[in-house]
């Protein structure tokens, strides 16, 4: 079993067009900053862009006041995740109110991990799953004695770490199950990191309907 981990790889401009947290947005003309529908109805702040076969997912999430707005809920209108297309996207105007940006644009580099089936062991119930395996186990070095998992900002594609299937979104548009696309951790460092609420992140993806959807848990 195959997991692509994602790895930070050190600081990129803030308007490129390659995987990272942070920076500006990337979107197609006329689009509009998406605000909070949850309660304070202030911008939300720009996590993520990621590149993925079939367009750019964008994602979204409230904190102009952590924890007064449900963030974490993929239906709370706290944030939002955007399929776009590749061609013909620009940076998009940011407001000056609110919580819009990290304080840095984290590159991000993938890494596959590949799992031999005695590190995954389905008839053991209290296993790790393949993405926890892979994180808990990243290294620069074969020989380094400690993990790095800090450096892992979380994984694309494969299946949700530990999520229940009552919390597993619908698509807002044609109710249908969503796809997982990502994990998303916090960050390396303060300076760098988002806040999920010290969960771990979750993006999912109705590619038919170009819709999103993020929680944690």
């Amino acid at each position: 079993m195959q997991t692509t981990l994602m790895i930070y790889d050190g600081t990129a401009p803030a308007h490129s067009d390659v995987p990272r947290t942070g920076g500006v947005p990337l979107a197609p003309a006329g689009f509009t900053w998406p605000l909070c529908g949850s309660g304070c109805g202030g911008p939300l702040q720009f996590f993520a862009h990621l590149p993925i076969e079939d367009g750019v997912l964008s994602v979204f999430v409230c904190q102009n006041d952590p924890g007064a707005c449900d963030f974490w809920d993929a239906t709370s209108g706290a944030n939002r995740v955007y399929l776009f297309p590749r061609e013909e996207l620009q940076p998009v105007s940011v407001p000056e109110t609110g919580v819009t940006l990290l304080p840095t644009t984290s590159a991000i580099r993938s890494h596959v991990v590949t799992l031999g089936p005695e590190e995954n062991d389905d008839h053991d119930e209290l296993a790790p799953d393949a993405y926890d395996l892979a994180r808990s186990g990243w290294k620069r070095e074969p020989e380094e004695r400690f993990g790095r998992q800090r450096e892992v900002l979380g994984s694309l594609g494969g299946s949700p770490s530990y999520l229940e299937d009552d919390r597993l979104p619908a698509c807002p548009c044609c109710t249908g199950p969503m796809e997982f696309a990502a994990h998303l951790e916090a960050g390396i460092s303060a300076q760098t990191e988002m806040n999920l609420g010290g969960q771990l992140g979750y993006v999912f993806v109705c590619r038919a309907c170009c819709e999103g959807a993020f929680l944690t848990g």
